[in-house]
């Protein structure tokens, strides 16, 4: 526990955590509230509006394609302390390096967590706000709401702490990051529009998220382009569990690898 709030303590006195705050209020509230305010019907191309149901897992599932930002969150993080050689220091201090590792990862898991409860509780008072504004009667009871974008903070966990795993195996801060926002805007994306090997995507973590968050509108629009079957999501259960998987391997590495590594 000491260990844990020392790591705290650290991350607080960063500026970083601040901005992610901010990026969590900006894309939770303020992505969400613009395209609620602006409506899906709006868009070019037009979507189904807020008041039917695939309108509004549409919307609230593109918070899915903003997960690099915990995702490289997580990555600068693992990276830190050796891009400013204060890890020499800590492991001098506390040279146990399974308890620094795991205080790292159950810190890392509640910014995470955090993170994810600042965009889906943001995203949920915009998007109840800006409906009642405009008197639209969303398409999916509140609950309803509410539990799906809970779904989609939990995912944002995950993918800090898969940040966080690949920071723990390149070391390089630069590197890390660009691994962690070229798989999702690049490799993933790419998977998808290739016929026969998109059938992979629905045990890619972006797959798994958007089962987790019954988010298909990308993965149909996609398979229509390319003239090609529907990839078929997995079930909602599915998702999670997959997820949960690349969690648990993210947080093997993390505290694995940096134990049979020279700390410089």
């Amino acid at each position: 526990m000491n260990l844990i709030r020392a790591e705290l303590r650290r991350i607080l006195a960063t500026r970083m955590w601040t901005g992610l705050l901010l990026a969590a209020l900006a894309l939770g509230g303020g992505l969400v509230g613009l395209m609620a305010l602006v409506g899906p019907e709006n868009f070019d191309p037009p979507m189904p509006g807020l008041h039917t149901e695939e309108g509004l897992r549409s919307i609230l599932g593109i918070l899915g394609f903003t997960a690099f930002v915990p995702a490289a969150a997580g990555a600068l993080a693992a990276t830190s302390e050796y891009r400013h050689g204060t890890a020499a220091v800590t492991f001098m201090f506390a040279p146990r390096r399974g308890r620094v590792l795991a205080a790292k990862l159950a810190t890392h898991a509640i910014v995470g967590l955090g993170y994810g409860i600042a965009l889906a509780g943001s995203a949920a008072a915009a998007l109840f706000t800006v409906a009642a504004a405009r008197g639209v009667s969303l398409g999916l009871p509140a609950p309803t709401v509410l539990a799906l974008l809970a779904r989609i903070g939990v995912a944002m966990a995950v993918y800090l702490l898969v940040g966080t795993g690949v920071g723990a195996l390149l070391r390089n801060q630069v590197a890390a990051v660009c691994v962690v926002v070229g798989y999702l805007y690049l490799a993933e994306p790419v998977l998808m529009m290739i016929p026969g090997v998109n059938a992979l995507y629905p045990l890619l973590p972006g797959g798994a998220t958007a089962a987790l968050t019954d988010f298909t509108y990308v993965a149909d629009a996609m398979s229509a382009q390319l003239g090609s079957d529907a990839v078929a999501l997995l079930p909602p259960a599915a998702g999670a569990l997959l997820l949960t998987g690349y969690a648990i391997a993210a947080a093997a590495i993390a505290v694995v690898v940096p134990m049979r590594r020279d700390i410089t």
